[in-house]
């Protein structure tokens, strides 16, 4: 998983999602459409790259960026414990990617 649409189509494989753009076109929330409406993935074009941004247990959190270390850092903008960001085209494999996808999901979902 390389591109922005890539990740925008396989979040809308969960139930209840929603494209949002709340900082004009270089953002792009992924959102649950019931309750909170709450972020569950955040892509931002920063650097000229697409950095994705994903809530992971912190002991996740830990293990992607020993993992993946110029690919996963810790997130951008956002709680440097729980979130991370993927910087996209980076060399993470696509279901490591679509793993923390769904982790975020299922943890943002209430």
């Amino acid at each position: 998983m390389t591109t922005r649409q890539q990740v925008i189509d396989f979040c809308k494989t969960f139930e209840n999602v929603t494209e949002d753009y709340p900082f004009g076109d270089e953002t792009v929330a992924m959102r649950h459409r019931r309750g909170q409406k709450r972020i569950f993935a955040l892509l931002i074009e920063r650097q000229g790259q697409t950095w994705l941004n994903l809530k992971n247990q912190p002991g996740w959190c830990d293990f992607w960026r020993e993992q993946y270390p110029e690919a996963v850092v810790p997130g951008y903008h956002m709680n440097k414990q729980h979130w991370n960001s993927v910087i996209l085209g980076c060399g993470v494999l696509r279901e490591h990617i679509e793993q923390m996808i769904e982790e975020s999901y299922l943890l943002t979902k209430r």
